[in-house]
């Protein structure tokens, strides 16, 4: 503790008041946000209690000051905690992946509702079933919708500019408002009993299908009557093959924590309407010994805070602290019951969340150990260093060119971090004003592009530099380390073997150091080929994605009488170039602008 802080008279100071605190270290870095009823309690307690489990002992050790936020009340403490363990990362928090991208299921506000899946925020209009577990939940939801209530999953555009059903109404999954083939009314009755059904309310929707079905048929109106009796049909299968036991229309999640080898795995498991939904693991980061409780609060607080909570929660733990459903109850809004000692169906949800947990945690397990293992070849290989921390902290960018016939050229970077691809990392660089095939420039132009920013400061610099090629592309890499003043020892060049037979690759280095042959058995090599071979997948997927839309807009403009104008409204109007070419004639003489010959000479161009 530095001279500088007083602690003793820091602790006498605080008030008995909620708030948050942050320990930080002598370099100034916060190690830990915490929130407390009573902040005078709550921060002497470290100081003062023994008996700390080891994370949190070896935190209190590195203390040099701390520093403390008054709030207005215990909950309004613990959504600041949460935002700042989400924008610090304190590295001695337990610490959960920030994942706000759960996907619903949302019907639209439009006058003939559309079901869609969707990522984002759930406070637009229309109505928003979730979050699921997994996008599979979602998709399975909406191909019930399609079978039973036939239901639209066309955009908006599509639907508005149609003249004849699509597939979908040929294949009994959409009932094609789009062309008035059942009325306003008679499909807004079919969302609302799609609803219904999402509610919860499967077995009333079935009573209500039935009793109208019985009605038609009374009435005479047998066609009526037999689109009825399929939609009975195909809802009666979908409840018969719901494996899972229901519980009326319970919203449940089920939350199991298994630990083993030094890791911890939480694993949410979903109900909603009475329907499982699926389970999804978690895996915190900074747990070190610490109980199942506590890992337990620090997921309850950091996925709940912000994201639809149920009103019940079944876990396989109890809670350190009860106090934290009552803060999130005041905090969404939401009556909250915890159990941990559950009953009947309850009791074997929770049992089969607890196997879920024990079999992603032993995968985890199995791969991350030989993740590490690939790592640390590699970093033997390079003559890196190999102590745990440095291994976790090693840091890949492979770059890689693709073209084809030099139009559409694109350059690659994939990211290797903490013993896996991170593709959120990932970027691509479209290259320009080079000569066609050149891809010693247009390694020169993506290198320049990305390590700019790292001489600028404005950049991470990565432990290694992968650049798939030999001498001709490490000496482009080596000129723009050189131009740039970074450190060239990074660049290692992968260099394809005699044949190009995978396993005869060998290293190249920028800084003098001979070639390195690693062999077909290596462990090291298996690693540099795998982030090659995604860095190559990453380009060539970029690349035809890029050739297909220039050459899609040229068939266009290729079109007597078809220029930027019109183009643009084509595309526009059915949502991109696949939506244009499969347009009718009558389709495209609406479009503003097109005649009844240019309609013709459009569709007769593109087939």
């Amino acid at each position: 503790m530095p001279d500088s802080f007083n602690l003793k008279s820091f602790l006498a100071d605080l008030p008995h008041l909620p708030g948050v605190y942050r320990h930080i270290d002598a370099a100034g870095e916060v190690m830990y946000v915490g929130k407390a009823r009573d902040l005078k309690r709550r921060v002497s307690s470290y100081f003062q209690k023994t008996g700390h489990g080891p994370r949190i002992a070896h935190m209190v050790a590195r203390v040099a000051r701390v520093e403390v936020t008054i709030t207005r009340s215990e909950a309004e403490a613990l959504l600041l905690e949460n935002n700042l363990i989400k924008s610090l990362h304190p590295r001695y928090n337990i610490l959960f992946r920030d994942d706000k991208s759960y996907p619903y299921l949302h019907i639209t506000a439009h006058a003939a509702p559309r079901i869609v899946y969707y990522r984002g925020s759930t406070s637009g209009k229309g109505r928003y079933f979730g979050p699921f577990p997994n996008a599979w939940a979602v998709r399975e939801t909406i191909q019930i919708l399609q079978r039973v209530f036939r239901l639209r999953t066309c955009e908006d555009s599509v639907f508005a500019n149609r003249s004849r059903p699509c597939l979908l109404y040929q294949i009994g999954r959409c009932s094609a408002p789009c062309v008035g083939l059942i009325s306003a009314e008679d499909y807004q009755a079919d969302v609302d009993r799609a609803i219904r059904f999402l509610d919860g309310q499967a077995k009333e929707v079935l009573g209500d299908i039935e009793q109208r079905m019985k009605q038609a048929s009374q009435a005479q109106k047998f066609e009526q009557a037999a689109v009825l009796r399929d939609q009975m049909a195909a809802l009666a299968l979908v409840l018969q093959q719901q494996t899972m036991e229901r519980i009326g229309n319970d919203d449940v999640d089920i939350i199991a924590v298994s630990s083993s080898g030094g890791r911890v795995c939480v694993n949410l498991a979903m109900v909603r309407g009475g329907r499982h939904l699926g389970d999804k693991p978690f895996f915190p980061t900074h747990v070190q010994g610490d109980d199942a409780g506590d890992v337990l609060a620090a997921f309850i607080a950091q996925h709940y805070i912000d994201s639809a909570m149920p009103p019940v929660l079944v876990c396989s733990h109890a809670l350190p602290d009860p106090g934290l459903i009552r803060l999130l109850a005041e905090q969404t809004g939401v009556k909250i019951r915890m159990l941990t000692k559950p009953q009947g169906v309850r009791k074997s949800w929770l049992e089969q969340a607890h196997k879920n947990a024990d079999i992603a945690l032993a995968r985890a397990l199995t791969e991350s150990g030989t993740r590490v293992a690939r790592t640390l070849a590699l970093a033997e290989a390079l003559e890196l260093d190999t102590d745990e921390a440095a291994l976790d902290a090693i840091h890949i960018e492979c770059f890689d060119i693709s073209h084809t016939a030099g139009e559409a050229t694109q350059g690659s970077c994939v990211v290797y971090k903490h013993h896996d691809m991170q593709s959120s990392l990932y970027r691509r660089y479209n290259v320009a004003g080079i000569t066609p095939g050149d891809d010693y420039a247009a390694m020169r132009q993506v290198l320049t592009r990305r390590f700019g920013r790292v001489a600028d400061g404005l950049a991470e610099m990565p432990t290694i530099v992968l650049i798939d090629g030999g001498k001709g592309q490490v000496s482009v890499a080596r000129q723009v380390f050189a131009e740039l003043g970074l450190d060239m020892r990074a660049i290692v060049g992968v260099a394809k073997g005699e044949g190009r037979k995978v396993g005869l690759e060998t290293l190249v280095f920028a800084d003098g150091r001979p070639p390195v042959a690693l062999g077909v058995e290596s462990a090291a090599l298996m690693l540099v080929a795998h982030i090659r071979d995604e860095a190559h997948r990453f380009a060539i997927t970029g690349m035809r994605a890029r050739r297909a839309k220039a050459r899609n807009v040229s068939r266009l403009e290729q079109i007597e009488g078809v220029g930027a104008k019109r183009r643009q409204k084509l595309l526009a109007r059915f949502g991109g170039f696949s939506g244009v070419a499969d347009a009718s004639v009558d389709d495209l003489r609406l479009v503003e602008g097109i005649s009844d010959e240019l309609a013709e000479r459009i569709y007769q161009a593109l087939r």
